[in-house]
């Protein structure tokens, strides 16, 4: 199950976020989202967890938790509309 992390602090590094999320169960992949010219985080990313259970139980508790002096949010990522349009036709 893919979940978005959004609100991050934009010094969460992916090992910190990848650490945050393997103490509810395995990580398949950590991204965060960087912006091409600077190279600097854009305060959200990516989490992907083979377990569906494992992923809900992560998003329930770390939902509103503050990391590094954010309110994180998570919820489940849904797919990009083009992806979505691409498959219709």
């Amino acid at each position: 199950m893919k979940l978005l992390v959004r609100n991050l602090a934009r010094s969460t590094t992916e090992a910190e976020l990848r650490t945050l999320f393997e103490a509810h169960g395995k990580v398949q992949s950590c991204s965060l989202v960087m912006d091409k010219l600077t190279g600097a985080s854009k305060g959200f990313g990516f989490i992907e967890m083979p377990r569906p259970g494992d992923a809900k139980a992560a998003a329930k508790v770390l939902n509103n938790k503050v990391i590094a002096g954010n309110n994180i949010r998570v919820k489940k990522a849904e797919p990009k509309p083009e992806a979505d349009a691409a498959e219709a036709s």
